[in-house]
């Protein structure tokens, strides 16, 4: 498997962004990251060449030995029946109680990665990267109630964030080869 296309973007990420969190808008509190660990599935996104194409697309956090979190980003191409399979390290940045990271899966670079909505049991999030150009709708299942799905789309829209420009990621029967 390889990380080329997803690390490279990343690292164009991580080179334009740094560790940043997008104009008017704020990263969740009261945030463990020991309960965001453990494995997402991708609802939507906005696309981006590191992850075209992609569906069936998972991320599983895991602690690192050094106190960061192991990342390992996995997607299919369905057409092609190609996997993709990026691993890549994260940090928290500022207080440890807010839904910010950093993460690279490139060297030095590091790239946003904001939490600014969570479901109170830990189950979705509404995620951006440093800026409105990144954004990803995540769910602990391969399905999201509609209404939730609605409800964050909403608040990604009040957020001026381009949700006509939301691609909705497959995780139904046609991942199950891959899961």
């Amino acid at each position: 498997m390889s990380r080329s296309l997803l690390a490279t973007a990343l690292v164009g990420l991580g080179l334009a962004g740094c560790a940043g969190l997008p104009d008017g808008t704020r990263a969740v509190t009261d945030f463990s990251l020991d309960r965001y660990l453990g494995q997402w599935y991708e609802i939507a996104r906005l696309d981006h060449s590191f992850e075209e194409g992609l569906d069936c697309v998972t991320a599983d956090y895991s602690r690192r030995d050094d106190g960061g979190v192991r990342v390992i980003n996995r997607g299919v191409n369905l057409e092609t029946q190609e996997a993709n399979v990026a691993e890549g390290k994260a940090y928290p940045v500022g207080e440890a109680d807010v839904g910010r990271l950093k993460v690279s899966f490139f060297g030095p670079f590091y790239a946003g990665y904001n939490v600014l909505a969570l479901d109170d049991g830990y189950g979705w999030a509404l995620v951006a990267g440093p800026n409105r150009d990144y954004l990803w709708v995540l769910s602990r299942t391969p399905r999201l109630a509609p209404a939730t799905y609605r409800a964050l789309v909403q608040r990604a829209e009040a957020l001026d964030f381009p949700v006509e420009e939301l691609i909705e990621v497959e995780q139904g029967a046609a991942c199950a080869p891959w899961r």
